[in-house]
């Protein structure tokens, strides 16, 4: 990718996520965000991480989106209006912020992975095809011997196989918490 495009995308993202802070209005910062992540998308795509950056589109801009202005229509949040700007909270936010940016640089410095990149890096494939064992389908292992990389089917094998009972938690726990809303909504609504 050209750095051009690099820098245009990074500027969507940071942007947009600007905005979802600073937003007065709850389904405008509900669409910036929407916004941020079809910029963190195109960066992930300019990685060469297309399963990711398709995810990306799909779960996040898609349907958490979509959530979100559901839970947020459903809620009638208004606009605030009038409210001051807290400067104690902004300055030490970013402060913090610019604490953990000299954090993550002196971290990164110091590590080995510093000074990897993707052209001096191998890819691990014995090493993925040692953690998939033996339950691995044969498509799996057979493009491994192959040399190539499989994103899709590695990420979901993963996924399913050793996180199976973390990804059905988590639908869980999003259903109840759309529930919560909708019964939370009605009881305000009935109350006189």
């Amino acid at each position: 990718m050209p750095p051009l495009l690099f820098y245009l995308f990074a500027l969507i993202t940071l942007g947009f996520g600007f905005l979802v802070v600073t937003g007065r209005n709850p389904v405008t910062c509900a669409l910036a965000l929407a916004a941020s992540f079809v910029g963190l998308a195109a960066l992930f795509l300019s990685l060469d991480a297309y399963f990711i950056g398709v995810i990306q589109i799909l779960v996040y801009a898609g349907a958490v989106m979509v959530l979100f202005l559901f839970i947020i229509m459903l809620l009638d949040i208004k606009t605030e209006e009038g409210k001051k700007l807290n400067v104690p909270a902004i300055v030490s936010g970013v402060l913090l912020a610019v604490l953990l940016t000299l954090q993550i640089i002196a971290v990164v410095g110091s590590t080995e992975l510093a000074n990897k990149t993707s052209q001096n890096t191998p890819l691990a494939l014995a090493e993925a095809a040692g953690k998939i064992g033996k339950a691995a389908l044969p498509t799996i292992t057979n493009d491994l011997k192959a040399g190539t990389l499989p994103d899709a089917k590695l990420i979901g094998f993963t996924l399913f196989d050793q996180y199976g009972f973390h990804l059905q938690v988590i639908g869980l726990l999003l259903l109840v918490g759309t529930i919560g809303v909708v019964v939370l909504s009605k009881r305000e609504r009935s109350a006189p």
